[in-house]
């Protein structure tokens, strides 16, 4: 009977030491609960740590648009030599009036005038004149259509850039030279910048095409011009 009894109390005693420690075993003591990941949040629903979010720090660069009027009108003058076939070279100026159809396509009219010189007929003989005075007056117009092959940037120092293109343009008119008006076929091509928003410069080459028989024999000539210019936008 005493020995029963020291069984039950030894079974108690067992349980009372045993079962405790292996409760505290399996909460794993006293260490914290590991934070959850905002990854393992968003699939397990448990709420995520409070860590604070890496932002990353990106430098804005400020970003400078180009200015250009949107008139489609420009006018301006120029001003650069003209070579007449057989009848030297002279200085010759005009102005010009454009029409910006696209940013690719333009309509243009022009007039020049210029002065021709002497043959090599007439410094050789001396005192023979195959045009009076007044018949040496060189003065064409032209309507001209361009178009801006390479339109683009043109750097000035490593702070400055402006907009510019290099055009091709053709068109027809006449030519008033030797007391006659003669059709004139021109083409060419030209260089445009623009250094502020409403004024540009102009480097054009042109030739002017036309028949003509002053000196007994009809043929065709080619008078080619050079010329810088500055127009404006309205």
């Amino acid at each position: 009977m005493e020995v029963s009894r020291l069984r039950v109390l030894f079974l108690i005693a067992l349980c009372t030491c045993v079962l405790p420690g292996c409760a505290w075993l399996g909460r794993g003591g006293d260490t914290p609960p590991r934070p959850v990941s905002t990854e393992q949040a968003s699939i397990t629903g448990e709420p995520a740590s409070d860590r604070p979010i890496i932002e990353p720090q990106v430098e804005r660069r400020e970003i400078k648009r180009p200015r250009i009027d949107t008139e489609d009108f420009e006018l301006g003058a120029f001003v650069g030599v003209l070579s007449i076939e057989d009848f030297e070279s002279n200085v010759v100026y005009g102005a010009r009036l454009a029409y910006h159809l696209t940013e690719d396509f333009f309509l243009e009219a022009t007039v020049g005038q210029s002065r021709a010189g002497r043959t090599s007929y007439e410094n050789l003989s001396g005192s023979a004149e195959l045009l009076r005075d007044s018949e040496r007056d060189y003065t064409y117009y032209a309507l001209s259509a361009g178009w801006n092959v390479l339109p683009g940037e043109v750097f000035i120092g490593r702070n400055r850039a402006y907009n510019s293109a290099f055009y091709l343009i053709a068109g027809i008119g006449s030519t008033r030279f030797a007391g006659d008006d003669r059709f004139t076929v021109s083409g060419g091509f030209g260089y445009r910048i623009l250094p502020s928003d409403w004024i540009a410069v102009h480097f054009d080459v042109r030739d002017h095409v036309y028949d003509i028989d002053l000196l007994g024999k009809k043929k065709i000539v080619n008078n080619l011009e050079a010329h810088l210019g500055l127009s404006i936008f309205f």
